[in-house]
């Protein structure tokens, strides 16, 4: 293929997609989804949009989150589009576009981001195109204290993909399965503060408009029938292999640096009853762990955490548990207890083994974990009150106290009475 042939292609793949909504599949919908799985924002959050397009989420994100925008796209007609509907809508002010590659973003002929200059870093449908290790490993240090990062990604929904689906979504590396993949993310260095299957209706919002516009263009431009040809190579992909793949959405957090979060040894257990008998007004919670660790049905190994002080004596600071209940005859995990020794209180190290023992329970595949704590705590990794699920404790609690988080929400969720361990006597 000569130079001209492939700028041919290049233009006419592009001017293809040129004022459609969407250059890969979502939703204002998953859009609003990832943002809500990113906590409490500042006022106006500093928000970097990487391969935004002409940038329906950058639009969102400065409407509806009060964002200052800084929307980076390699196509400067993209950019221009959301320039101009940036103005049409009175945001002119929050977002700024900037003509870049979202692969160099440091260095001379860079942007040269500065390092923890954005509160979100964004990238729906592109973080393909550097892949998706790459952007985990390179964008980190974009991220202030606190900070989330969101991608989606194309993934398997399926164990056993067809040879026609793994010959045309391999080409450029093998895709991965979800747990695989935020298994990636994880050993990345980020807590997974939420994860999902985007539906069947965010591939229509990208392929519905798109088949209209192959539908209607004429082929005979410099290019444009191999952009038409390969373009319907992926639209029949998806209506005969959508089953065996999908986008998921991934909200991420970089674990904090200060603390080190690992599951329990032996030697750690003397240690972990001295901080549980700490933390709390009676040993009775000490207890509590020392009696779960005797029951099979409840202990589940490799769920007891702790978090250790990366920069001082290395002792253990707070301790995090997760057993087996149930809610009617459904499988569920209780967190309880969550511990923090008193002279490291207020420090991050109790956050930081609550998110390190959620993304144990996610990597094992579990889908629902209760806990009976603070209101205003809990609600900060994705807790709400259980009771808007249908879910119930057995005895008299505040409702608002009683919270659910639902780590995969492609499960049913169980309803009914939550039934704990023998241990915690209720």
């Amino acid at each position: 293929m000569t130079d001209n042939d492939h700028t041919a292609r290049y233009e006419a793949f592009f001017s293809l997609h040129h004022h459609l909504p969407r250059q890969s599949p979502g939703s204002d919908a998953t859009t609003r989804w990832m943002l809500a799985r990113t906590g409490l924002l500042p006022r106006r959050p500093r928000v970097l949009d990487l391969g935004c397009g002409p940038g329906r989420a950058a639009l969102l994100l400065a409407a509806e989150a009060g964002a200052e925008v800084t929307a980076v796209d390699t196509h400067q007609p993209f950019l221009d589009e959301l320039r101009a509907s940036a103005e049409a809508r009175g945001l002119g002010d929050r977002i700024r576009t900037v003509h870049a590659d979202m692969g160099r973003l440091s260095g001379p002929g860079t942007p040269d981001f500065a390092d923890a200059s954005f509160d979100l870093v964004w990238a729906e449908g592109s973080a393909y195109i550097i892949g998706f290790d790459t952007a985990l490993r390179d964008w980190k240090r974009l991220l202030a204290l606190g900070g989330s990062l969101v991608v989606s990604h194309c993934v398997w929904t399926t164990e056993a993909p067809s040879d026609e689906a793994r010959a045309f979504w391999d080409q450029d590396g093998p895709m991965l399965p979800v747990s695989a993949q935020t298994a990636r993310a994880v050993a990345a260095g980020y807590h997974v503060l939420g994860v999902r299957v985007q539906p069947e209706s965010d591939w229509d919002e990208y392929y519905v408009p798109l088949a209209e516009k192959v539908a209607a263009t004429d082929p005979s431009a410099p290019g444009m029938a191999w952009a038409l040809a390969s373009t319907r190579e992926e639209l029949a992909m998806r209506r005969h292999h959508g089953t065996e793949y999908g986008y998921a959405a991934y909200v991420l957090r970089p674990a904090d640096p200060r603390w080190t979060s690992r599951p329990e040894t032996a030697a750690d257990i003397d240690a972990v009853h001295a901080v549980n008998a700490a933390a709390f007004p009676t040993p009775d919670e000490a207890r509590l762990v020392d009696a779960l660790r005797t029951d099979p049905q409840a202990w589940l190994p490799g769920l007891s955490y702790v978090a250790r002080d990366n920069g001082g004596t290395g002792d253990i600071a707070a301790y995090a548990l997760l057993t087996r209940c149930r809610v009617g005859d459904a499988p569920a995990l209780a967190l309880a207890p969550v511990a923090t020794a008193p002279d490291r209180r207020r420090q991050g190290a109790g956050q930081a083994v609550v998110r390190a023992v959620l993304d144990a329970a996610r990597l094992r595949g579990e889908s629902l974990v209760l806990v009976l704590g603070h209101p205003d705590y809990y609600p900060r990794f994705g807790f709400v009150p259980a009771s808007r699920f249908g879910i119930r404790a057995g005895f008299e609690v505040p409702d608002e106290a009683m919270m659910a988080l639902v780590l995969d929400d492609s499960m049913p969720v169980p309803t009914g009475t939550i039934q704990y361990p023998a241990a915690f006597g209720i």
